[in-house]
């Protein structure tokens, strides 16, 4: 049902065709661009908002957009994803800037550059195939819900939002006074018209990607009218040359290595974990599989060259790459020319990006919000397992509450332990005499650490037959602690005096087996399967690979 619903949302955002089909030709490139311009649009006020959030100048997010969007956008896992500067990792700079200042921000995005190239170049990210679906809808719905709360700070007083205030957890945009009166109505006016046109606009032609023709008109009509509502020069101005090539001008010794690699550590598995979390998202719109351990080095290139640029890192964006899918992008060309655009607005269209609006750079984050979140979650959630419905609820608020990477690894180590509770239970024994006298116990389920324990409380040594079998033809071995089950069961019955046979055990388990593996009866029917384990003959001791 999970993966249904998964299926279904990004059958709404899919085009006709996918990735397959597509080939260059003149309208394709049309759409590219134009979706390119829209996701550049979007990411200006983004950018600028993150960089405040991290405590640092505007421009050092924009060249992070920039140049992290333009690499990924080339040498990524997934065409159509974006990436740029975000807040999830904004979060996490905000106490390095405030304790050490920026240029220990930039060596440690250099590190953690570092360390994301060695994770693709190891493939660590094939293990995001482990991230069950109710993580993976409460990941959906969680960044909808950040989304949609990041677009608040746009409704502060204009000029407000340069206070940073220190609040509990570090310096805040959000103490800044909202909006009232007129002010917010007219806002809120031209958030509902720039939706209503992004709405409608697919309706009535498909000739300009809907977000862009939101923008584009709500612009037109506050520039023509003068219209006094907060633009995206209230924010920052953008204005700015190109990157420099710059070594972070930290010492070079064990101290600043001890202050930078936990921070590191952090953002590049914030990183990584929201790279790839959103590319198996896009995957399913483009109709795409593979890429993680491509993803990551293409992450890790991105940030190591954004830290000598004087950029403050970052990672995909599932808001700017659903505007991008949504407007039509499905191949590399559309994030380069994010990328472009964006580096554009920074040397030559600064003052005319800063007319625009915020208003509708908000009504598009808004529809972003709307075509994210997995309504029907709502549904289904009356009629999956209860424990599915906990874990995406779960990884929800704590997507909101804390950061997405805590929520994931939260949500998985709450679904495995479900899983291994489930499995723990379902570890059975029947019984029969057989022809010869014999007890012979048909045992039912997985064996491993969950299940263990009521493996042992299967047997009665004390009053079983002098000769008993055990057959394993319907379980299966997977850990150390079920070898180990199983050599007490055998110290068990040979202390009672008695025989014990063990059939259908693997020969790889006969080998790990110390005392129990001469008790083990070969047949042609073996099974055949890798165990969890490894076991040094000559000391006894088993160990997880």
């Amino acid at each position: 049902m999970i993966r249904t619903t998964l299926s279904a949302f990004a059958d709404r955002l899919a085009v006709p065709g996918g990735d397959t089909d597509i080939s260059f030709t003149p309208n394709r490139i049309k759409i590219e661009i134009l979706s390119g311009l829209t996701v550049a649009l979007a990411l200006v006020p983004e950018a600028v908002a993150f960089a405040f959030v991290a405590g640092v100048d505007p421009l050092v997010g924009l060249y992070a957009a920039f140049i992290v969007g333009l690499i990924t956008a080339v040498f990524g896992g997934r065409p159509g994803m974006i990436s740029g500067a975000t807040g999830a990792l904004a979060v996490v700079m905000v106490a390095l800037v405030a304790q050490h200042g920026v240029e220990y921000l930039f060596a440690t995005v250099v590190l953690m550059g570092l360390l994301q190239i060695i994770a693709g170049v190891f493939h660590l990210g094939k293990f995001i195939r482990l991230v069950p679906h109710p993580v993976m809808l409460g990941f959906v719905n969680g960044l909808a819900i950040v989304i949609f709360l990041a677009q608040m700070s746009q409704f502060h007083v204009p000029g407000a939002e340069h206070v940073i205030k220190e609040g509990a957890h570090g310096p805040s945009l959000f103490d800044a006074p909202y909006m009232t009166g007129a002010p917010l109505y007219m806002m809120l006016g031209l958030v509902a018209l720039t939706m209503a046109i992004i709405w409608g606009t697919p309706k009535v032609t498909k000739f300009i990607p809907a977000p862009l023709a939101g923008i584009g008109i709500v612009a037109l009509i506050v520039i023509v009218f003068n219209i006094d509502v907060p633009r995206v020069g209230d924010l920052a101005s953008i204005e700015g040359g190109l990157p420099s090539f710059h070594i972070p001008m930290v010492p070079l010794n064990l101290e600043t290595f001890r202050i930078i690699l936990p921070y590191a550590i952090i953002l590049a598995a914030i990183g990584l974990i929201e790279s790839l979390l959103t590319l198996n998202l896009v995957g399913r719109i483009t109709n795409k599989r593979g890429g993680a351990s491509q993803e990551c080095i293409a992450q890790g290139a991105s940030n190591l060259v954004t830290g000598f640029f004087g950029g403050m890192g970052g990672c995909a964006m599932i808001g700017q790459s659903m505007i991008n899918v949504k407007s039509g992008g499905r191949t590399r060309l559309a994030g380069i020319s994010a990328a472009l655009f964006l580096l554009a607005f920074i040397l030559f269209t600064s003052e005319w990006i800063e007319m625009i609006p915020l208003a509708a750079l908000v009504g598009v984050m808004f529809m972003v919000v709307i075509g994210t979140f997995a309504w029907q979650s709502f549904t289904i959630m009356r009629k999956v397992p209860l424990m599915d419905a906990f874990v995406i609820i779960l990884v929800t608020v704590v997507t909101v509450w804390h950061d997405l990477a805590v929520a994931v690894v939260v949500g998985v180590i709450v679904s495995a332990l479900a899983y291994a509770w489930n499995n723990a239970s379902r570890i059975t024994a029947r019984t029969n005499i057989d022809d010869s006298g014999a007890k012979v116990y048909e045992i039912t389920g997985p064996l491993f650490f969950g299940s263990a324990e009521g493996f042992e409380e299967l047997f009665d040594a004390e009053n079983d037959p002098d000769v008993v079998i055990v057959d394993f033809l319907d379980s299966r071995v997977v850990d150390q602690s079920a070898l180990q089950a199983i050599e007490q069961l055998a110290e068990t019955y040979a202390q009672a005096g008695k025989t014990l046979q063990l059939r259908h055990l693997t020969k790889e388990c006969h080998r790990l087996l110390n005392k129990a593996g001469q008790l083990m009866v070969d047949s042609d029917d073996d099974p055949d399967y890798g165990l969890a384990v490894d076991y040094d003959i000559r000391t006894g001791i088993l160990g997880g690979h």
